[in-house]
């Protein structure tokens, strides 16, 4: 059959009970065998997941059958995400039976949007049967996502109904809502297998974004990079494969013990693996017990499982049977230590092996032993630090982080990472968005005054508040710094990136300054900080002091003293002629060069005196050089000789200096 291109393309899971006939209606609708184990074959019964594709219309199914076992659940948990649809199997004769309902409440948990169900083996039973089953399905899902859903009766072995059943697919599909294809790419690994000559060979569920040959992915959460060598969609080969469509990837230079079922391929370098997921959780009704804090659970996320302990921020009260048995025990009964039956709650997932997912990411949780799924919720944020228990301020930005649009969700993150500052590759990893919409709500935020960028390349926010925060403590410090010390000009700006600052990022310490700066708040002369407001107060007395130094270095000529050394001749307190120096230097009147101070008008009298030796002769050596200076010793002629370099007057070459 050949691939159309713009074909709408729609994932379709099955679901129900152990030898319901899903496997076999889904060879009737495509004429493909999805049991493609030996071990399948020779027991009649589907162990793993399996697929087959096909075309109706504009609109390329692909569809995902899953075993029906109950102890292959974690096989058909591999297959249930990405669902557009769910076909809902049940068997006429038998109707609802165990795993029926465990894998409705799992397409529920999953919050598939649409669906059917399929009413097999019709062909065994009468039409008084059928209508029971019909009633008890009809009875079964009222008040979820298939009630008013289509019930198909049909036979796969007579074909009854099966021309039916695809019409209602078509309908379905036309009002499914398509993937994200302006997303990072991801696909979440179902196989992984080897081919003589071709090498290692993927399949999965493209959940979001494009793929492309030729593209650098990582195979996450290991990390390993690698080039997507060949793609097939649908058994066909092609240059790009697009978020809804069952995938196989033929990787370059990876060995098939670096992927496999549980690993995820996504665009290099733009997400990450953790080892916690903060999320909204619900346990079913059916749980057969309340979720303790600290409970080890079986976590399905994508094609992977991981065992993890929840840590309960926040849920509805303790139940009475808990709270009578803490007490019994002699302990005091805490608030929202656990989770009942039917509850829900903000949790924190800490994972015994790290997973790469998104906030909007759904998953299911089955407890540890017995294996029955009792739960399930949503992704809010999936890069979380280690929150305690009933932590309200990791539940305040939860909360807002579960009802934000991208754009709010991105004002929040940047708000949480504080002075730490947030990255566009954070941004990227904990919101999966692409640069292009990094981009745009990177302006909506600082148009709208809530973010301030620190840096575009790369790009690099802070919150507004954060800004705010830190600028306040650097005008805080300043103003301190003037009221305790008035004579002096400011205080080093390294000081106060230090107190201020600490290890943060110094472009945000830059920004901050420089934002300061522009708001005519502060002034950042040389490496010093002050207030605009501030000038250094001086009494009669300091003014003199400050005078006769000037005079002094100005006497001194080329013949200059050390700070020290003028202050000890003029008696004037070495703390009070390093604050009278500082201000002589801010206003331009005094230079240090080596450990001398030398007066300004002294240092363009040499520069003059240098240009115009140029006019005799290009170059000159330090014999020249103390020549026309009147005789000058080494301990003055070679520093004045390296100031000069500095200043672009004279460039050494060898023993002698060129005059520029």
């Amino acid at each position: 059959m050949t691939r159309k291109e713009g074909m709408k393309n729609i994932i379709v899971g099955t679901a129900g009970h152990i030898d319901h006939g899903k496997t076999a209606l889904v060879k009737a609708l495509t004429g493909i065998d999805a049991d493609r184990l030996k071990e399948e074959k020779q027991r009649g019964i589907t162990i793993d997941i399996g697929f087959a594709d096909l075309a109706i219309g504009d609109f390329r199914f692909g569809f995902v059958d899953v075993p029906g076992h109950e102890r292959f659940v974690k096989n058909m948990l591999a297959g249930a995400h990405g669902l557009d649809l769910v076909m809902l199997v049940v068997a006429a004769e038998e109707s609802i039976m165990p795993q029926t309902r465990e894998h409705f409440d799992i397409c529920r948990l999953l919050q598939v949007k649409s669906g059917l169900v399929a009413l097999t083996k019709s062909d065994l039973v009468d039409e008084e049967l059928l209508e029971l089953a019909r009633a008890e399905i009809e009875d079964h899902v009222k008040g979820s996502f298939l009630e008013n859903a289509p019930v198909i009766a049909v036979s796969s072995r007579t074909g009854q109904g099966i021309e039916e059943l695809k019409s209602a697919l078509a309908r379905l599909a036309e009002t499914t809502e398509p993937k994200a294809l302006d997303a990072i790419p991801r696909l979440p690994v179902d196989r992984a297998f080897s081919i003589k000559g071709f090498g290692t060979v993927v399949t999965g569920t493209l959940i979001a974004g494009e793929l492309k040959v030729g593209d650098e992915i990582e195979i996450m959460p290991a990390g390993a990079r690698t080039h997507v060598r060949n793609l097939q969609v649908h058994g066909h080969d092609t240059d790009k494969a697009l978020a809804g469509q069952r995938t196989a990837v033929n990787l370059q230079g990876i060995n098939l013990d670096q992927v496999g079922r549980g690993t995820v391929l996504v665009k290099a370098g733009r997400l990450r693996a953790s080892a916690m997921i903060d999320a909204r959780l619900d346990l079913l009704e059916s749980a057969p017990r309340p979720l303790a804090a600290r409970a080890r659970v079986r976590l399905h996320h994508g094609t992977s499982e991981v065992m993890a302990r929840v840590i309960v921020i926040a849920g509805p009260e303790v139940g009475p049977d808990l709270r009578a048995k803490a007490e019994a025990s002699g302990r005091r009964a805490s608030a929202r230590v656990a989770i009942e039956p039917g509850k829900r709650s903000i949790v924190q997932f800490r994972l015994e092996e790290p997973i790469v997912g998104l906030p909007g990411d759904r998953f299911i949780i089955r407890s540890y032993s017995p294996q029955v799924t009792i739960g399930g919720g949503v992704i809010i944020d999936a890069l979380p630090e280690k929150h305690r228990s009933r932590d309200r301020a990791a539940l305040d930005y939860l909360e807002r982080l579960e009802a934000a649009d991208p754009t709010e969700r991105a004002a929040v993150f940047i708000e949480m990472a504080g002075a730490r500052a947030m990255t566009a590759a954070l941004l990227a990893a904990r919101t999966g968005a692409t640069d292009e919409q990094i981009a745009r709500m990177a302006r909506e935020l600082v148009q709208s005054g809530r973010a301030m960028e620190v840096a575009s390349a790369p790009l690099m926010l802070i919150a507004s508040e954060t800004y705010e925060r830190l600028a306040g403590r650097v005008t805080a410090m300043l103003e301190d710094y003037h009221k305790r010390e008035p004579l002096s000009l400011g205080l080093g700006r390294e000081e106060v990136r230090e107190r201020v600052f600490g290890g943060l990022r110094a472009e945000v310490f830059r920004a901050v300054v420089a934002r300061l700066s522009d708001e005519r708040k502060i002034a950042a002369e040389r490496d010093m900080l002050r207030m605009v407001s501030h000038s250094p107060s001086l009494t009669e007395t300091d003014e003199a002091a400050k005078r006769a130094m000037e005079a002094a270095f100005k006497a001194a000529g080329l013949q200059a003293c050390t700070l020290e050394e003028t202050a000890s001749s003029l008696n004037i307190p070495i703390h009070l002629a390093r604050k009278l120096y500082n201000l002589l230097s801010s206003e331009g009147r005094v230079r240090r060069i080596g450990d001398m101070v030398f007066h300004s008008d002294t240092i363009e009298d040499l520069k003059s005196c240098v240009r115009a030796q140029k006019s005799v002769s290009p170059k000159m050596d330090v014999a020249v050089f103390k020549e026309i200076t009147g005789g000058l010793t080494r301990k003055y002629a070679i520093p004045l000789l390296e100031y000069l370099d500095r200043e672009r007057i004279t460039r050494r070459i060898g023993n002698e200096r060129e005059i520029l």
